[in-house]
């Protein structure tokens, strides 16, 4: 925290950061498996994009972020983790005097135990995706989607109504109707085996870019479009995407099953086992160790 290591449960911002107060803050997420940060590049360039974008000034270079975050894992001796790092504006010079251009950002890093959106065993069965009704995506004239940051009041109350339907998790829709993603995660649907994810209102997830590239790979088809909810619910498949567990099958929206039948579809496994396949041999990978300092 600023300089300073300590245990992640002794960590604490103080109160009268807009950070805290008034959500002045971006983060993002890298995955370490295997001892090996997964395109850590790309997560720390979009992390200082999203800083850019809420004029924020975190006290690190790109090269000097990488080594907290490597010495991070390193301290926390975890072979898989969940890594984050966090920029907020950092308390105003006094209580009266509330002027963001005269705070001091901060910067913020932690390492925790790998964490799984959807558990293993529960993606294998495939789960169910409630197509949030009351709730919208907040514009992108309102919040820059693709300012990974904490604003996230939209996609919790979208979660509470897919949790309390019996549901895993839920897909939000833009003010306009149109499919968005989820808490913590991007949506794509497959029909007559191409893939389609939605663009415009959506952060364009390091994952999201990485099944795009991986389904390339495959020869599969795969492209960003304009999506509505009855391109979801007429799909052979669908899944989602994130740092935080990969690529997860859908079985069913609103409880009735997809196009293919019951379960995952055979080209959500497919990308599934081949996603893993790939970080469990290293793909992409930067060995922790290797930017720990000697």
């Amino acid at each position: 925290m600023n300089g300073t290591y300590c245990p992640l449960g002794e960590a604490s911002v103080p109160l009268l950061d807009p950070g805290f107060t008034r959500g002045d803050a971006v983060y993002d997420t890298v995955s370490v498996w295997g001892g090996q940060f997964f395109r850590l590049d790309d997560h720390v360039a979009r992390f200082f994009r999203s800083c850019a974008t809420a004029r924020l000034s975190p006290p690190a270079s790109a090269d000097e972020l990488k080594a907290i975050l490597a010495q991070c894992v390193h301290r926390s001796g975890l072979d898989a983790a969940y890594v984050q790092m966090i920029s907020t504006r950092g308390k105003f010079q006094s209580p009266t005097v509330r002027d963001p251009r005269l705070c001091k950002n901060t910067l913020m890093t932690f390492a925790m135990p790998y964490i799984w959106i959807i558990q293993p065993a529960r993606q294998l069965e495939g789960i169910d995706l409630a197509l949030a009704k009351g709730n919208r995506r907040t514009p992108p004239e309102v919040v820059d989607p693709r300012m990974k940051n904490f604003n996230w009041l939209d996609l919790q109350r979208g979660l509470f109504e897919g949790l309390d339907r019996g549901s895993d998790t839920s897909v939000l829709c833009t003010p306009d109707g149109r499919l968005s993603e989820g808490p913590g995660f991007n949506l794509f649907v497959v029909r007559d085996g191409a893939l389609r994810t939605p663009r415009g209102n959506v952060l364009e997830g390091i994952t999201r870019s990485t099944i795009l590239e991986l389904a390339s790979d495959l020869g599969l088809k795969a492209e960003e479009a304009d999506l509505t909810p009855d391109d979801l619910l007429a799909a052979d498949e669908a899944f989602l995407s994130s740092t935080a567990g990969g690529v997860m099958p859908v079985a069913t929206v609103d409880g009735a099953p997809l196009g293919h039948g019951e379960g995952p579809g055979p080209i959500s496994l497919r990308l599934r086992s081949e996603y893993w396949a790939r970080r469990d041999a290293g793909w992409l990978g930067i060995p922790v160790a290797s930017l720990l300092a000697d």
